[in-house]
Formats: C-alpha cells, sequence, structure tokens
C-alpha cells in the first residue's frame, strides 16, 4: 500500500530542474544521476536546459521526462512554465526560477555545489533567500552560503554528491598501463582549472620526481582552459601523460594505482567517489568539502592546497607501502556505498514532499 500511494503521490506532482551549463561537469553529471533515479520511480519531470547543452542530450532517453530547450535567461523562465516544483541545479539558473516564482508563484529550490562566494549584487541574495529551501553538497558549501546570506547552517538541507559504479574493461585499463609505461600510475580525473582543480601543483610534483623515482607516472584525465599551460609545464617530462576528456572513465580508473586530487578549491569533489568505489586510495588536498569525502589515514592522506613537496612527501609514502595503500583503497570502496545515487534521490524525495505539503 505504501509503494503504491508512492507511485500515485510522484504521478501527481511535476517537477522541474533547471541547468543552464552547456558543457557536462560536475554539477551537470549530478543533476543527470538525480533525474534517472527519480525516472525509475515515476516521478514526472522536466528539464530546462540551453541548445546545445551536452546534459539535454545524454538524458534523451529518459522515459517522462520533457526537455526544454531555451536560448537565455528569459527563455528559460519561459520553459520552466507552471510545475509544482522548481529545482535549480545551477548558479545562474536560480534567476529565471525567481523570475517564475514572483509572476506565477512556483516555488523552487536551490542546490549550491561550490564554496565560492555568492556576490554582493541584491539580486543574488534576493533570489536565494526567496528559495524555498536551500541545500548543500557539504559542510563547507553550506558554510560560505550562509555566510552570504546570513544563515546558519540549519536553515539548509545537506545532501551530498552521489555516483553510480562506472564499468571497467578491464583489457583497456591493460593496455592503458602499456601505454602509459611506468610502474606506478598516479592518476587524476577533471576539467584542467588550475584556479580550481590545482593540477599544475601535482605536475610540479612530476618534475621534483622524475629524476629520482622515473617509474611514477602521471595522467591526467579530462581538457580545459589550462591544457595548453599545462602541456608546457610538463614539457620534456616523459612520466606526464594527458588523456584529454574521456566518456569512459571507469577504464581509466581502473588502470591507476592512486588518485591524485591537488584541489585549491572544491565544494565535495564527487570524482572521489568514483575512485574510492575503484578501491583506490586518495592523495588530496584538505580543501573545502573534500575532507567530508576523504577521510584522513583510512581512505586516503589529506595534504594542505598549493603545498607540492607534502602532496609528493604524501605520494611517495603510498607507493612505497602497498599494504597501506591497499587497505585505504578497501576502506575507501566501502565507504562509497554510502554516497549512491539512489540514497542522494531519496533524500530529494524527501525533501520534495516536505516542500509539495
Amino acid at each position: 500500500m505504501a509503494l503504491a500511494a508512492a507511485s500515485r503521490e510522484s504521478e501527481a506532482f511535476l517537477v522541474c530542474h533547471i541547468n543552464l551549463d552547456r558543457g557536462f561537469r560536475g554539477g551537470e553529471r549530478q543533476t543527470e544521476l538525480l533525474i534517472r533515479e527519480l525516472a525509475t520511480q515515476g516521478w514526472r519531470q522536466r528539464l530546462v536546459a540551453r541548445r546545445g547543452a551536452i546534459l539535454a542530450q545524454r538524458l534523451a532517453d529518459v522515459p517522462g521526462l520533457e526537455i526544454k530547450l531555451c536560448s537565455g535567461l528569459l527563455s528559460a523562465a519561459s520553459c520552466i512554465g507552471k510545475p509544482n516544483l522548481v529545482h535549480v541545479h545551477q548558479g545562474r539558473a536560480v534567476y529565471p526560477a525567481y523570475l517564475r516564482k514572483i509572476f506565477s508563484g512556483v516555488s523552487y529550490l536551490v542546490t549550491r555545489r561550490v564554496p565560492n562566494p555568492l556576490g554582493k549584487g541584491w539580486l543574488t541574495h534576493r533570489a536565494y533567500r526567496a528559495a524555498s529551501k536551500l541545500v548543500a553538497i557539504s559542510s563547507a558549501v553550506a558554510q560560505s552560503m550562509g555566510e552570504d546570506l546570513s544563515l546558519s547552517p540549519e536553515d539548509m538541507v545537506l545532501i551530498p554528491s552521489a555516483f553510480e559504479p562506472l564499468p571497467t574493461d578491464s583489457a583497456t585499463a591493460e593496455h592503458l598501463r602499456r601505454q602509459w609505461g611506468g610502474e606506478f600510475i598516479v592518476g587524476n580525473v577533471g576539467a584542467l582549472d588550475h584556479a580550481h582543480k590545482g593540477q599544475g601543483d601535482l605536475i610540479e610534483v612530476a618534475r621534483q620526481l622524475s629524476g629520482s623515482h622515473p617509474g611514477i607516472h602521471f595522467v591526467f584525465v579530462g581538457s580545459g582552459k589550462d591544457e595548453e599551460n599545462y602541456r608546457a609545464q610538463a614539457r620534456g617530462l616523459k612520466s606526464v601523460h594527458f588523456s584529454g576528456f574521456q566518456e569512459r572513465v571507469g577504464d581509466y580508473l581502473g588502470a591507476f594505482d592512486l588518485f591524485a586530487f591537488p584541489s585549491l578549491k572544491e565544494g565535495m569533489g564527487s570524482v572521489l567517489l568514483d575512485a574510492m568505489d575503484h578501491a583506490l586510495a586518495v592523495v588530496a588536498s584538505d580543501a573545502g568539502g573534500i575532507p567530508e569525502v576523504v577521510e584522513q589515514a583510512r581512505t586516503g592522506l589529506l595534504v594542505p592546497a598549493s603545498s607540492p613537496d607534502q602532496l609528493g612527501a604524501a605520494i611517495l609514502k603510498l607507493y612505497a607501502d602497498s599494504d597501506l595503500r591497499q587497505a585505504m583503497g578497501r576502506a575507501g570502496k566501502q565507504r562509497s556505498d554510502l554516497f549512491r545515487a539512489s540514497i542522494m534521490a531519496q533524500r530529494y524525495i524527501t525533501l520534495y514532499r516536505g516542500l509539495l505539503g
């Protein structure tokens, strides 16, 4: 009876998701994971996205999902229509939701994924304060948002990001290892953006170790605005490899011995969950929401951000101690189960039900 009631409830309401990024990074992946999980439970959904957005293309096969493509903020507000609830998944998308509430009275919630300052613009603050609920993916994001809006953590809901296991083809992973060479592979996955992901520090580590430990190789999976600068920084280093953007990230994770994540700022770092699910020990910076994912000395080692020397020392420690590395990998895989997409979706469903009355 309870399942039937829940099914009738989900079919009665329409939730409109809005994400206006054209690319596909962590926030878009989280939006996709949630929409797919809600679809399996029969929720009626609409997605408002920009024309040409990768997210809209990836979700074209989701049953019952209505996709509305817009050209700008006013167009996005029109595309929202009159759902029962709007879920804002990305910063600029809060403005169309705010306009829709003014003109049609449609309530909305905002999920914020970055610990960056909101800015001091009156419209930004008004749009965030007009939301029926603010969601943060980590305590670090909640603290930043609370300071900007003069809110306490109790005024927000904490719902961490999630993951779904990425498939790995063992033959492909082994081929990649042979292609890179080296006896030990330190991998990084993420947009090549130093101000955010800090990969320049990892390239500096590769330079420091190139003479003493030539068997340690460093692989960067992803593309971004700093790729050309990174390639110039790594010039002459045979131990550094750039693989570009890849769809089958699981094959690359399966080829790594260690995952390095030297971000300078991070809301949470959901790719860490993918690495941990692949039983990889992690060396990461102690920045933003990362310590809420990586448990120091249990699933990995945390070092101060922007500290290549300490980053390199942590990598060497786990390179030299395979037992510790494997124990951390096992603990990380166990911990990753707490962040399944189904768990995240259920938390949002509970929140939706509360807001929908």
